[in-house]
């Protein structure tokens, strides 16, 4: 008898075929419907024109919209094939079986759709631009608006990346080359999201990486609903149980996800609850949020009735029609959120803009005082969740260790909560506000995140705590959370970017780079320039310290004498890059600085050299710290080595080890010397 986790449906293969025609064609037909009904409910299908003014047709009032829904959902069931292959369907000895493979290349063709939608996209939205009709738009345009213009620039990324994920999509095979392809894919979704209207709203962090995630999410959720149900409706579909159970619980993480997203998204685009019944843009918000509510409705019941009997062919039918209908209200929420993007949101009439309000997001603080340090905050949206997960997770893995009787030391707690609380505090507090304005007050925040806050996460040994806490795979030869970490610490990776050479570098000299070209200037002009200087102060901080005093396990093993020389060095280079920006006869990044003035500042020069002597200063603090540290574990581990040399001597009988090694290996010299000696003598 054939297990339950392997259960076959016994729908026939030409029943099988009819129900996915069925879903397929009532989810397009939901997803048009939608599209029109919301265009021409909000306006957009038909807007007033006047004379005089161009207008690019109908043909592109109609087609962006359809050329966008074409393209969301193309992505959703690219990525959501992929995540079907390498993470809901068990893997065998590490590897996808025959149909992961042919969910991989099945991927491929979905991309290559998702390529030509967000093509078709590109010409569209460039028609709409210029306000001329498609056929009038000719190739140099379309060239110069998809290298030039960041709006074509994002499209043209997904394009290449879509493409990407065709071509290597028929080749793939390995888990971890599929992983890779599925990073490409969901990478691919968030140019368009990055460089649209969000960037440009009043609220830059809430925009940006709300739309951002949300796209992200409901990809996932979308795609990967679609494609379980196509697995689970096929007559060959192979563990079909494990598959929902996953993806049940995969779903409820992203329902959050989109739950989250969805409410930063309007946040940042809502000035008033009343805008959400009186305007056409809120009232399309209030839809989608309908349809959301439904489809959170479906996934309880999915969890509640369906998911405890998929093994049983009463519970498979279940999911079948739960999930049948969740795949049509999707459609169709993803056609309202194509004709959302074609809908003006209601204007910022609350506050007057100026230049530094365009740049930041936000309006001039007051002058800096430690009462504004400590009390404007301001939410970014992505360090409020990464703070939020890496907290949570540390937790659950902590909680779970001590509910098992297994212990983990309370230092190693404290020190991860301390930095997660010192990263919140230089982000979202009033450091990080003022990092907008002054200088001084950005190095600050420098020097936290890439030397407080790595050592403190450092110490507190995340990976030793996810190896200790998370169950191993329930299949042989199948991976989980659990072997997915240690095939990336084992991966190669890894191993670079953990090598003295890389890490080292990285650390070190980046800061030149950053600070001493006209790159500082350009990323501060951005909220994801900002975005990515602090993400990569954090890691390169990390990966410096966690080869220095890391107590997790690494993928190799530098001796604590290079440790001391590599911190060394570092503690020089760095005092040497504050001691430059003081010395400094020009402001740096005036790039930036030059846009706009600090009423209440006197002298820009003079708190560039407050800057500098942060980091010349406070820099070294750490520094000498790590050092210590660095010293006492040294002294540490010769003790544990000395141990190990007593105890192994102890057993063996002999009261020196290391004595008795020296003799053998003299011995062995002295026996290669007389076999020498007898080989002459024979000649």
């Amino acid at each position: 008898m054939a297990s339950p986790d392997i259960q076959r449906p016994r729908t026939d293969g030409h029943g099988a075929g009819e129900a996915v025609v069925l879903v397929a064609a009532a989810a397009a037909a939901a997803c048009l419907i939608a599209l029109i009904l919301a265009m021409l409910l909000g306006g957009a299908g038909y807007p007033q024109i006047s004379p005089g003014l161009p207008d690019p047709g109908a043909l592109t009032r109609w087609g962006l919209p359809v050329a966008r829904a074409a393209m969301d959902v193309s992505a959703a069931l690219t990525v959501g094939l992929l995540v079907l292959a390498v993470f809901l369907l068990p893997l065998h000895q590490g590897t996808p079986g025959e149909q992961a493979r042919s969910y991989v290349r099945a991927a491929s063709w979905a991309a290559l759709v998702w390529a030509a939608a967000a093509g078709a996209a590109l010409v569209f939205q460039l028609s709409d631009i210029l306000g001329r009709p498609v056929t009038e738009v000719v190739g140099n345009e379309i060239t110069s608006y998809a290298s030039s213009v960041p709006q074509g620039i994002g499209l043209t990324l997904t394009v290449l990346a879509a493409l990407g994920v065709a071509l290597i999509g028929r080749t793939t095979t390995g888990a971890a080359a599929t992983v890779g392809l599925t990073a490409l894919a969901l990478v691919g979704l968030l140019p368009p999201a990055l460089t649209g209207h969000a960037s440009s709203s009043g609220s830059h962090e809430m925009a940006i990486v709300g739309l951002s995630l949300h796209v992200l999410t409901v990809s996932v959720w979308v795609g990967g609903l679609a494609a379980l149900t196509f697995h689970a409706l096929r007559g060959t579909g192979e563990h079909v149980p494990t598959a929902v159970r996953r993806f049940s619980t995969m779903a409820l993480w992203v329902w959050i996800g989109v739950a989250l997203s969805g409410a930063a998204s309007a946040a940042s685009r809502l000035y008033t609850v009343g805008e959400l019944f009186t305007t056409a843009y809120g009232q399309l918000m209030l839809a989608k949020t309908a349809a959301f509510l439904a489809l959170g409705v479906l996934g309880w019941a999915h969890r509640a009735h369906a998911v405890p009997r998929i093994a049983e062919e009463p519970g498979r039918r279940l999911f079948l029609r739960f999930a049948g209908v969740e795949i049509v209200l999707m459609a169709a929420a993803m056609g309202l959120a194509a004709a959302l993007s074609r809908t003006a949101p209601p204007p910022d009439l609350t506050e007057a803009t100026d230049a530094f309000r365009n740049l930041a997001g936000f309006a001039m603080p007051p002058p800096m005082s430690p009462q504004t340090l400590l009390t404007l905050w301001r939410p970014d949206l992505f360090f409020i969740l990464v703070i939020g997960v890496l907290a949570g997770l540390y937790t659950a893995g902590v909680v779970r260790l001590l509910r098992r009787g297994d212990t983990w030391p309370r230092g190693r707690t404290v020190a991860w909560l301390a930095g997660l609380l010192a990263l919140a505090g230089a982000l979202l507090s009033g450091v990080g506000t003022y990092s907008y304005v002054l200088f001084s007050v950005h190095m600050v925040q420098h020097m936290v995140l890439s030397m407080l806050v790595p050592i403190l996460l450092v110490l507190g040994a995340p990976v030793t705590l996810a190896l200790r806490a998370l169950r191993p795979a329930h299949r042989r030869g199948d991976r989980g959370p659990r072997e997915w970490l240690n095939a990336f610490l084992h991966s190669r990776y890894s191993r670079l970017v953990t090598h003295p050479g890389f890490a080292t570098p990285v650390f070190v000299f980046s800061v030149y780079v950053l600070y001493f070209t006209p790159l500082f200037g350009t990323l501060m002009q951005d909220h994801l320039g900002h975005m990515f200087m602090n993400v990569h102060f954090l890691l390169a901080g990390f990966l410096f310290y966690w080869i220095m005093i890391g107590v997790d396990p690494a993928p190799r093993k530098v001796p604590f004498l290079l440790r001391i020389v590599l911190l060394l060095v570092a503690m020089g280079f760095h005092a040497f890059f504050g001691i430059v920006i003081m010395m400094q006869s020009a402001p740096l990044g005036m790039e930036y600085y030059g846009q706009f003035e600090v009423p209440w500042l006197d002298d820009l020069a003079e708190d560039q050299y407050a800057g500098g002597g942060v980091a010349w200063a406070v820099g070294e603090i750490p520094t000498l710290l790590v050092l210590i540290a660095l010293v006492v574990q040294w002294s540490r581990d010769e003790e544990r080595a000395e141990r190990r040399r007593e105890r192994h001597s102890r057993r063996d009988g002999s009261e020196d080890a290391d004595l008795d090694a020296y003799n053998a290996y003299l011995a062995s010299l002295e026996r290669r010397a007389k076999k020498r000696e007898e080989r002459e003598e024979r000649l």
